[in-house]
């Protein structure tokens, strides 16, 4: 039970730093980027695998 509340719990933290990311992304680069939701996809997908992975090892042992 506790490990839906930590993967909701990351979820939510995922998207919101991926938001962040991607708009401190877009005022590096001046102005929005094209295919904003693929970028997205990308940062959320590559940031869920780390931290879903670093929560499977620590529930395994």
């Amino acid at each position: 039970m506790i490990e839906i509340i930590i993967y909701t719990v990351s979820g939510i933290l995922l998207y919101v730093i991926a938001d962040a990311a991607l708009s401190a992304i877009e005022k590096l680069h001046g102005e929005p980027i094209p295919h904003r939701s693929v970028v997205f996809f990308i940062i959320i997908f590559l940031m869920a695998v780390i931290l879903f992975q670093g929560i499977n090892l620590a529930y395994s042992q």
